[in-house]
């Protein structure tokens, strides 16, 4: 009965409207902002995991969430096997094989190396149509809030490449949704509070 009666005063109480206060402080301590922006422990430090199986790479994709944003890798691989990677911060980005350095806009700039060639060795075919240097075919980051630019580094030794231009060292997180491998930037450091 009592859970009832505090329900019922509850609901009176927001009929009858927030005070200017009361609104204030609910948006000081965050709660206008979903609890993911406040819930995550991310970092900024170098995430990796060893590579189990080598498949190729077969899009990568972009999106906008209202804490971070995402980048995803769809990669060819049966079943629920590991996916390899090695994500970090650089100061400059060189391309893989060559050592030539790629240009990039201002910013900071995300490595991104996931254990999925853009071509497929046993059919002897590419199956991304990322160009060295370029930026990625069909990824489009106007109206996104964190990322800047992303270049297609290149596919060498089972790997591929790619740089992602970020507003500025944000911290970030790297997992395995099934066969695609998921980077997500926070738009900030004080949101993830």
């Amino acid at each position: 009965m009592r859970r009832l009666t505090t329900a019922l005063a509850a609901f009176l109480l927001a009929g009858a409207g927030m005070t200017a206060a009361t609104a204030s402080v609910a948006a000081h301590h965050g709660a206008d902002r979903p609890a993911v922006c406040r819930a995550v422990d991310w970092g900024s430090r170098p995430k990796a995991r060893a590579e189990a199986d080598t498949k190729p790479l077969t899009d990568i994709r972009v999106g906008r969430h209202d804490c971070f944003d995402r980048m995803v890798f769809d990669v060819h691989i049966p079943g629920d096997h590991p996916i390899g990677y090695r994500v970090h911060y650089v100061d400059k980005l060189y391309q893989d094989g060559s050592g030539s350095m790629i240009p990039v806009r201002t910013g900071a700039v995300l490595e991104i190396r996931v254990a999925a060639p853009s071509f497929d060795v046993e059919a002897g075919s590419a199956r991304y149509p990322g160009r060295a240097g370029k930026p990625l075919p069909g990824v489009d980051l106007s109206g996104f809030r964190t990322f800047r630019e992303a270049r297609f580094g290149g596919s060498f030794e089972g790997d591929t490449q790619v740089g992602l231009v970020v507003r500025a060292r944000l911290p970030f997180r790297v997992f395995q949704l099934g066969n695609h491998l998921v980077v997500d930037v926070a738009h900030s450091w004080r949101e993830l509070r």
